[in-house]
């Protein structure tokens, strides 16, 4: 496995990048033409915030992309936003998202990146940690203190390191919140 800057990608690898994102992330991007403009917006603006600059990374086997992130500059370079991290489902459990995911802080650390933050919405149907389809506002420092992530992605994160910094209640409608995750690097 190698990985790459996506901005050298070819039409070909382009396409396989969104149809992961559509495979994998479809609440985000249902189509394929949606992914593209994803990408076609993100890989080819270079985003600026101070001294901060975007970067996307895909790891690949050959010819083939296997996942990819990103990163969104913001407060002046020092926190970049993780943003998106998808891998082919076929390849998930292999140790591609930690790679990237490590390839993504590394970058952001050269920068001059001091944070690397994420959201991840907990808005699939019938909800996946505890802090789904309950009302956060009653007690949400219990809730926190009794988390359990389930299948959701924040397990992945947490064995990474990162901590849950932030919960937004009903973000993405009742009982479904975006949970704010963040490492210092």
């Amino acid at each position: 496995m190698k990985i790459k800057n996506m901005r050298t990608l070819n039409e070909k690898q382009r396409t396989q990048a969104a149809q992961i994102l559509t495979d994998e992330l479809p609440l985000g991007w249902a189509t394929l033409a949606d992914a593209m403009q994803e990408i076609v917006e993100r890989v080819d603006t270079i985003e600026r915030d101070g001294n901060g600059e975007s970067l996307f990374l895909a790891a690949m086997d050959g010819d083939d992309v296997l996942g990819w992130v990103g990163m969104l500059p913001g407060y002046g370079g020092k926190v970049y936003e993780l943003h998106p991290l998808a891998v082919r489902r076929d390849k998930q459990g292999l140790g591609i998202g930690r790679a990237l995911v490590m390839a993504i802080e590394k970058a952001a650390k050269e920068r001059g990146g001091i944070t690397m933050q994420l959201g991840a919405d907990d808005e699939a149907p019938g909800g996946e940690t505890s802090l789904a389809n309950v009302d956060l506002y009653e007690d949400l420092p219990r809730h926190l203190k009794e988390f359990e992530p389930g299948t959701h992605q924040t397990a992945f994160y947490i064995k990474l390191g990162y901590k849950i910094v932030g919960v937004m209640p009903d973000a993405n409608g009742i009982g479904r919140p975006d949970i704010y995750l963040a490492k210092r690097l």
